[in-house]
């Protein structure tokens, strides 16, 4: 199985994991040192970066500096969303918005304690 990595800057990478492990089911698959940890969940790899820690985090030559946030996202298909979004929302998880119904879907935007946003996806069957 191909993998596919994306990578976020959190402001703080142990709520990091501790969120995507227990509301996503990742799992840690390394975490050398206290600014990175690895996650795994099927063929998704989702690397955590703080900023200022190894490459990823560190600022550029401009002086631009890596941050958290934003509007892009990665996006795990679901079979029932508003069974997830009920779990998440008993778990005290709150979503960007409410659900937005389009054409091929339904999707609920869901941000992590530094405001990446991960998208539930349940498409029309």
């Amino acid at each position: 199985m191909t993998n596919t990595s994306v990578r976020y800057i959190v402001d703080d990478v142990d709520a990091a994991v501790d969120f995507y492990t227990s509301r996503f089911q990742f799992e840690v698959a390394m975490r050398p040192g206290p600014g990175f940890a690895m996650l795994r969940r099927d063929g998704l790899r989702l690397l955590l970066n703080s900023p200022g820690a190894g490459g990823a985090g560190q600022t550029l030559v401009d002086g631009s500096r890596p941050e958290p946030g934003g509007w892009n996202r990665f996006q795990l298909e679901v079979d029932d969303l508003d069974t997830a979004v009920a779990t998440l929302r008993r778990a005290g998880t709150e979503l960007r918005g409410e659900v937005i119904t389009g054409r091929g879907g339904r999707q609920a935007l869901v941000p992590d304690p530094s405001g990446n946003l991960v998208e539930l996806f349940e498409a029309y069957t």
